[in-house]
């Protein structure tokens, strides 16, 4: 089988007022980790004079150019580990709390709970190199005694522990998926068993009697009527 690297390719866009943007070409196309879409440029953000009027303007011209060039070789760099399954350097080096914290914005509240805990595990500085089994298993270990984020004098349950961390091996295999991470760390890792718990529950004819029974405040009747149908935390109520 013959294996095909992308071509990387420093190209020049004419702008307005006189600048020149430069980009990356692609050819063919790479998906990029975090849309997940096909694209054949990457827009590095550097500028250069497209008439440079003096010697200090092309200097500037020239050690833009000199950066452009140096990108382009760590791109290129990155996409024949990828090929060829060595161990990207660049990517290991990617704030991995940066992207827990933006999958967590995509997604609900426990979420950004997995995440403070985790920036509050870690001392809040986390790459994808620093991502082991065993850091892993420290973290496991950490939410089976830790206390609670907005109430610190009170400890997680065990199942909140076991949804934290559940939440956390999803976000695993997100970034295996995504080629952020070379393995499965998911095939190494030991879940936190949830405990049985006996649940309260109204039956109809009590939930009848409280939709009869008088409340001085119509939106708390309201709350709890609609909690009692759907099913939501007190929580997820405030907030609505």
């Amino acid at each position: 089988m013959t294996l095909t690297c992308t071509n990387v390719t420093l190209r020049q866009k004419a702008l307005r007022n006189d600048r020149i943007s430069l980009y990356l070409d692609y050819y063919p196309a790479i998906r990029n980790p975090y849309t997940m879409k096909m694209s054949r440029r990457e827009f590095l953000g550097i500028y250069l004079y497209a008439k440079p009027r003096n010697e200090q303007q092309r200097m500037f011209n020239q050690e833009m150019l000199n950066k452009a060039e140096a990108i382009r070789c760590i791109r290129v760099q990155s996409l024949i580990n990828e090929e060829f399954s060595f161990l990207d350097k660049n990517k290991q080096k990617v704030d991995f709390l940066a992207y827990f914290r933006a999958k967590a914005r995509e997604r609900y509240e426990k979420w950004d709970c997995v995440c403070n805990h985790f920036e509050k595990f870690c001392g809040g500085k986390c790459t994808f190199g620093d991502i082991t089994v065993e850091l892993c298993e420290k973290f496991r270990d950490y939410l089976l005694k830790c206390k609670q984020i907005h109430h610190p004098n009170s400890y997680i349950s065990r199942n909140s522990a076991a949804g934290y961390y559940s939440t956390f091996r999803a976000l695993l295999k997100i970034a295996y998926k995504e080629k952020m991470l070379r393995e499965n760390l998911n095939d190494f890792l030991e879940k936190i068993e949830w405990k049985e718990v006996k649940k309260e529950y109204l039956t109809l004819d009590e939930v009848k009697q409280l939709a009869a029974t008088p409340c001085r405040i119509p939106v708390s009747k309201q709350a709890s009527l609609f909690a009692c149908m759907t099913g939501l935390r007190i929580s997820d109520i405030l907030k609505l």
